[in-house]
């Protein structure tokens, strides 16, 4: 094994959290996997690769402490009662398997629970509007014997989590996901008791839960604490010079550890469309001046120069990581093995935050194999077993082609990839230039970079192949994966008939990316948006910075809706507002190619030198079918040339191909199922 770089031999020290130590500073923080308490051996599997891959803790998500805690169609561990501890023991073990510390969040949702499967009234610390506004319920405002309740149900599962064997065990206060968090906030807690008002009457129960854990730890556990200091641009919300930096003080040295963030989810959870690494440090950074007790905190950490400057700051003594653990499971032993090239960095893309808003597991678009772990046998680093070598030729250099050369190459096979374009990349390599998403271009580089170093890879750029020269290739599969072009004749997500594009310059997100605004006077530009996901409102962002003026359509009520689920449509508006963007939801393109708003009905008279169209795309499979006819068994189409969808999906697709290559079309994919259990 080669010797850790000198730089960055800090971050391979031991951390001591109160009775327990951690092996290093890399921090897999708490973070949902869509597996929850039914699918344990997902669960399971997926944290257990992260203690492989070298960090030295790993933390389990949100797990509720009772049934008045139920978060419905959030997947979420479950510690309610002796029942759920052999599930949890079990991933104790496998955590602590690898070295790691394991350690649980355990929590209560407070004013964001949902209790649909329970029937539970939703408690808070006042009777107010529960925080889901599409959930038309009020919470009960506790009494003191249910704040007692409470307390006994937070020690019962503290209680449980020993006997699962963890090293760290939470008291959850951030993210307005937690009843905790309720009660100190002023949003919130309207109380006149001994529990609301004042600033110490609202962190009390924090602080009488804290005392309560470390009371049933009796010195056996770490007690951690997740506390958001900021709710950068909440009304009324937390300050970290303001009542934020009040609860570190007023509670420094009581836990073990701190873990901080800023709230809410999206602010947390910011894309890199939005935010650069290490975005929260401004917030952060205060905590270590206040405590001697060691400080993790998160912001998309991907850079071991930026860790060990962290450190050596003081600002942070662990480096904590949810979605760079997610991209690459193996990030810490990289860097310990001098391999930082080899590192998948997080591309801050957030499609694995939206699979929480459909409750299912995890999806990446840097790494296809997660949630895979146990279900598929997927492994991010270890090739896949092969029984027989052979060789593929594989026609585009965009995700999917990319990702399947590599898997095939890891196995031993010989790979030859060919691609029409100069550069490699595909799609990832024309969106990376549109504002905001350079880090898409993380995708090409960390595959065309493991393409490089394997001998058993050729890559040819400005290559384009047509059918004849497929056909004559001697190669035993053939892997097409020529991606999808935009359409231009009124095609979207609302609209699958053809329409009649009476604007006389119609353009595509084809042609933007192709310079099309470069060639183009300061004009009067409308960007008509029936994708739905960012695209549409970069090329807004795009045309506004380049003078253009703008007008943005799209026939849904909300703008980019998709990317509420990846936490970035708040900020799409607020960037397109800022650019003077005027933003029309509700019109619709009509079948003669107008636009009408489809509440008033009123027809829209465009002033426009150029459409921009941003709807559906078609599938450049024009020699699949005859391929697929003449070799039938040894063609595979991938990606958007199979299926156009976004770039995880085309990644995704890329290794499915590959596995199932390697396993001679014999996909192995297990199931979780729940036993019925007889009384």
């Amino acid at each position: 094994m080669t010797e850790t770089d000198d730089r960055y031999s800090i971050l391979f020290e031991p951390v001591k959290i109160g009775p327990v130590t951690a092996p290093n500073r890399f921090y897999a923080a708490p973070h949902a996997t869509g597996h929850g308490w039914n699918q344990p051996h997902g669960a399971i599997a997926l944290r257990a690769m992260k203690a492989e891959g070298g960090w030295g803790t790993v933390a389990v998500q949100m797990t509720e402490i009772a049934p008045d805690s139920d978060m419905a169609n959030h997947p979420m561990e479950r510690i309610w009662d002796d029942s759920d501890i052999p599930r949890h023991a079990a991933q104790v073990e496998a955590i602590k398997k690898h070295g790691s510390l394991a350690a649980i969040e355990i929590a209560h949702g407070g004013m964001r629970a949902r209790n649909f499967t329970t029937g539970r009234p939703i408690i808070g610390p006042s009777s107010l509007p529960v925080l889901r506004p599409e959930v038309p319920v009020q919470a009960r405002a506790m009494s003191a014997t249910d704040i007692k309740s409470f307390r006994e149900s937070h020690k019962a599962a503290v209680r449980r989590a020993k006997k699962a064997g963890y090293d760290i065990i939470y008291v959850y206060a951030a993210h307005d996901i937690s009843i905790l968090n309720n009660f100190l906030s002023l949003k919130t807690n309207q109380r006149t008791d001994a529990y609301g008002g004042s600033f110490e009457n609202r962190l009390r129960l924090i602080r009488e839960v804290l005392e309560d854990t470390l009371e049933v730890a009796a010195g056996h556990q770490a007690v951690a604490i997740r506390f958001s200091v900021a709710e950068p641009g909440r009304p009324g919300g937390l300050t970290h010079d303001g009542e934020g930096r009040d609860v570190v003080e007023a509670l420094a040295e009581l836990p073990d550890l701190w873990d901080v963030n800023i709230s809410g989810w999206s602010q947390d959870s910011a894309t890199a469309r939005f935010s650069e690494e290490g975005y929260q440090q401004p917030y952060t950074e205060f905590v270590k001046s206040l405590t001697s007790k060691p400080v993790v905190g998160v912001g998309r950490f991907t850079s071991p120069d930026k860790m060990v400057s962290l450190i050596k700051k003081g600002h942070l003594d662990l480096i904590g990581a949810a979605r760079p653990s997610i991209a690459d499971p193996f990030l810490p032993n990289k860097i310990k093995e001098n391999r930082i090239e080899e590192i998948r960095e997080c591309i801050g893309c957030n499609i694995c935050v939206s699979m929480d808003a459909y409750g299912v597991p995890v999806r990446c678009t840097q790494n296809p194999t997660i949630s895979e772990e146990w279900r598929s046998g997927w492994h991010p680093e270890a090739p896949a077993l092969s029984k027989k070598l052979q060789s593929h030729l594989i026609v585009g250099a965009g995700p999917a082609g990319l990702e399947c050369a590599v898997t095939l190459a890891r196995a031993g096979h010989q790979v030859t990839i060919a691609d029409a374009a100069k550069e490699a990349g595909g799609r990832v390599t024309r969106e990376a230039r549109l504002p905001g998403l350079a880090s898409f271009a993380r995708v090409r580089d960390y595959r065309v970079y493991q393409i490089s170093q394997s001998a058993n890879t050729d890559l040819y750029l400005d290559s384009a192949m047509n059918l004849s020269d497929i056909e004559a290739f001697d190669a035993d599969n053939i892997i097409l994966a020529t991606g999808a072009s935009w359409r231009a004749d009124g095609v979207g997500s609302l609209q699958f008939d053809t329409q009649q594009m009476t604007h006389p310059h119609v353009m595509t997100p084809d042609d933007i990316m192709d310079g099309a605004l470069n060639d183009m006077p300061p004009s009067r530009i409308t960007v008509y948006d029936d994708d739905h996901f960012y695209i549409a409102s970069c090329i807004a962002e795009a045309a506004a910075m380049a003078g253009h003026q703008v007008t943005y359509l799209t026939p849904l009520p909300t703008i980019a809706t998709w990317t509420d689920f990846t936490l970035d449509q708040e900020r799409i508006i607020a960037r397109l507002a800022s650019l003077s963007v005027p933003m029309l939801p509700n019109v619709s393109l009509t079948t003669d190619g107008s636009f009408r708003h489809s509440l008033s009905g009123e027809t829209l008279e465009l002033d426009s030198a150029a459409l921009v169209f941003v709807g559906a795309r078609k599938p450049n499979d024009d020699m699949a079918e005859a391929l697929h006819e003449k070799r039938a068994g040894c063609v595979y189409s991938a990606g958007d040339c199979l299926a156009p969808g976004i770039i995880q999906a085309a990644v995704l697709s890329g290794h499915s191909i590959a596995q199932q290559i390697l396993n001679e079309n014999n996909p192995h994919h297990k199931r979780e199922q729940i036993l019925l259990q007889t009384s």
